[in-house]
């Protein structure tokens, strides 16, 4: 008598404690009633409307977070602004002449 090829590849009854076999080998029947849709990679169009999307979706996005960033970003600016003006007036000759004796 020649052994099934479910014998033959390691499958069959377990004992207790026995290893069960590779990934989803745990010994269940098939599952019935499953259905696989696929479509052909030749009539896949992966970037169809990506450069459209990729317009409206960065103007939706800088829309909602807008008031998130550019609020600091101006704060930093104008911070800036400052310090390089003040820089500048300590360098020159009035400022020089006015906080001389304070350093």
């Amino acid at each position: 008598m020649r052994a099934t090829l479910r014998l033959l590849s390691g499958g069959g009854p377990k004992k207790p404690g026995q290893y069960m076999g590779g990934w989803g080998d745990l010994g269940s029947p098939p599952q019935r009633g499953i259905v696989h849709y696929g479509i052909a990679q030749n009539r896949q169009n992966p970037f169809a409307g990506a450069s459209n999307a990729a317009v409206f979706n960065t103007f939706r996005r800088t829309r909602n977070q807008i008031l998130y960033w550019s609020v600091p970003l101006l704060v930093g600016y104008e911070t800036m602004q400052w310090a390089i003006g003040r820089n500048e007036y300590l360098n020159s000759k009035e400022g020089r002449a006015e906080y001389a004796d304070s350093e």
